[in-house]
């Protein structure tokens, strides 16, 4: 009997050694489907039932019986039911208490665990008659035989899945490496995780500050202070994966936190329709590849960033160099106005001067965009500065509606102070009608904008109040002489006719015996204004000494001329207080007798010292 055992079990142990040799490559969980097939002729009986361990339900489950009746046998075991000593069988509706010792036989069954070490992947149950007739050696030789050829074929399958699964993953790692954009990045973990796990859905749970392709199974990954206990928080405050069971919805989740070397970019949400166990090894596999996700993730970021710095950098850089050219503040407000525009896709740029320390009252800069010209502006310009804007500092608000009441088109708000304590306080907006439309990475380049911008505003107003006074007079805001001199040679170049009126109040050194230098300051300032209002838009005006007054008026007739002459003449006898006349010498010039501004002023200062001579009050045309 010894010598027919050792016999039948080298047979035994080469069909074990052919199948391992097989050309064909197969799993371990086909081996063992093979295997069963083996030891069915062997031992010469009619079935041989596997058992094999499913390690994401934590059960053994009947795989294959070939030919069993599979009604009479139980399909499934949880892993706390079975020992190695083997399962309570149900076999024909009847309970077959477990064989106690591995030595003996139970009935109608022999039981073959399929064990490496101490770790159980499965068993053999075989219904066995005629019990008496076989060799009780011979089947413990066979048990242990399976023994040693389990641990060496689940080591070489074992490696096998290992090497085949991390090919995969380092093939995935590759693809994360080769691009420095985000969402390629993302992408590719999607892909390789469904090559290796195809069973299970997947999703990316991002901060809203990422601008990711519609196809991608992206969502907000949402904190809430209330529910800090949610996994998919855990995950991503913690740096560490969580497994998540909802019993009440039969559905496991597990989240993976994209680690990088700086933070965690995100969290990979992979979801069972069902509730499962996740094994260790693949807890360690998914974990391994999140933090190569993340590495990668945070490689284009910083790369994307980098670039998004250079830009910025230029931006501010180019901006600057506009803004401290000598263009004009209105010119340099449209200027920033449509850099901001490019750069964030605004809907909304306003610029936003306040005349008094309590922003009462404010001026809308000229240059900024539409809705800042129109009257539902005011309101809105009052709340964002009184209910956000506080101690000069930035706001920025992703959804304005769940903030405030104010019936407003736009949701997506940046303010930023533009404060220069001795020459501006003001505030420029940016909005969109999109909810969460800018990143908190706009927002701080748009502080940066303004900051560079602030001052240079400031320099041009001014530079532009200097101006001001420079080419006008104090006394009355007409232009001053110098400024008009200039004006009135550049119109002799460009223009084909012009006139040159000099008015002279009469009698003024009697006013200013009578009344005072005050009034007499005030009656100067009384015809400034009638003339100002007499000319325009047609001329100029200026002071052009004493109460001497000048204007100068483009391209019209000589009658027309003349006529806004006396009609100013006329408006000053009539309506200062008190009242005074006025002399006018009107010199005329055309194309054809073109001149200069010296001789322009020569011909109306005689005319105006003959108007004198005549009797005062009256206006002269020089010949």
């Amino acid at each position: 009997m010894q010598l027919h055992s050792k016999q039948t079990l080298q047979h035994l142990q080469s069909r074990i050694f052919e199948l391992l040799m097989k050309d064909e490559t197969y799993t371990f969980e086909k081996f063992i489907d093979l295997l069963s097939l083996e030891i069915r002729d062997f031992l010469q009986v009619d079935h041989c039932g596997v058992y094999l361990l499913d390690e994401w339900e934590s059960a053994f489950r009947l795989r294959n019986t070939y030919s069993l009746e599979d009604d009479h046998w139980t399909k499934y075991y949880r892993s706390d039911e079975i020992s190695h000593q083997g399962p309570t069988i149900l076999y024909n509706g009847y309970a077959v208490n477990p064989i106690a010792d591995h030595n003996q036989q139970y009935g109608q069954f022999f039981y073959i665990p399929l064990l490496n070490e101490s770790y159980l992947h499965g068993f053999f149950i075989i219904p066995l008659h005629h019990m008496e007739e076989r060799d009780q050696d011979l089947l413990e030789l066979i048990r242990l035989e399976i023994k040693r050829a389990i641990k060496k074929v689940r080591t070489v399958f074992a490696s096998i899945e290992q090497k085949e699964k991390y090919e995969l993953l380092y093939q995935g790692t590759s693809d994360f490496h080769a691009s420095n954009h985000t969402d390629d990045v993302l992408q590719e973990v999607i892909r390789t995780i469904q090559r290796i796990y195809p069973q299970f859905d997947y999703y990316l749970l991002l901060s809203q500050d990422y601008t990711t392709r519609p196809d991608l199974p992206i969502k907000n990954l949402s904190y809430d202070p209330e529910k800090a206990s949610q996994a998919s928080a855990k995950a991503y405050l913690m740096g560490e994966l969580q497994v998540e069971n909802v019993t009440e919805n039969n559905q496991s989740t597990l989240y993976a936190p994209l680690r990088g070397k700086q933070g965690v970019y995100g969290v990979l949400q992979v979801v069972s329709k069902t509730l499962l166990h996740f094994p260790k090894s693949h807890i360690d596999f998914f974990d391994l590849l999140a933090q190569d996700a993340g590495n990668a993730l945070e490689n284009a970021q910083l790369y994307q960033q980098s670039r998004s710095l250079n830009n910025d950098l230029q931006l501010i850089n180019s901006s600057s160099k506009q803004l401290n050219s000598t263009m004009r503040l209105s010119d340099k407000i449209s200027y920033m106005a449509e850099r901001i525009d490019q750069s964030f896709g605004a809907d909304e740029v306003g610029f936003i001067l306040f005349k008094d320390e309590k922003h009462e009252s404010f001026d809308i800069l000229e240059g900024s965009s539409l809705f800042f010209d129109s009257g539902d502006c005011h309101s809105f310009i009052s709340c964002v500065d009184k209910l956000f804007v506080k101690n000069d500092e930035a706001v920025f608000i992703g959804d304005l509606s769940t903030r405030w009441d104010h019936s407003c088109p736009y949701k997506s708000l940046m303010a930023v102070p533009m404060t220069d304590h001795e020459y501006l306080d003001g505030l420029a907006i940016v909005v969109h009608r999109d909810p969460y439309y800018f990143s908190f990475e706009s927002f701080k380049l748009l502080q940066s904008l303004v900051h560079h911008s602030t001052l240079a505003f400031a320099n041009s107003m001014l530079h532009e109040e200097l101006e001001k006074t420079i080419i006008t007079d104090y006394l009355t805001k007409l232009h001053s002489r110098n400024y008009l001199d200039e004006q009135v040679e550049e119109y002799l170049l460009e223009d084909n006719k012009g006139h040159f009126l000099l008015f002279d109040i009469d009698n003024f050194k009697r006013v200013n015996d009578s009344y005072g230098h005050q009034i007499g300051d005030d009656v100067i300032c009384q015809v400034a204004e009638i003339m100002k209002r007499s000319i325009a838009p047609s001329g100029l005006s200026a002071r052009w000494g004493g109460e001497e007054l000048a204007v100068y008026l483009r391209n019209i007739s000589e009658k027309d001329a003349y006529r806004i002459a006396d009609n100013i003449r006329a408006d000053v006898s009539a309506s200062t207080n008190p009242s005074v006349t006025v002399s006018c010498g009107l010199a005329s010039w055309d194309a054809f007798a073109r001149t200069d501004v010296k001789q322009v002023v020569k011909d109306a200062d005689q005319a105006l010292y003959i108007a004198k001579e005549y009797g005062k009050n009256r206006i002269i045309v020089s010949p």
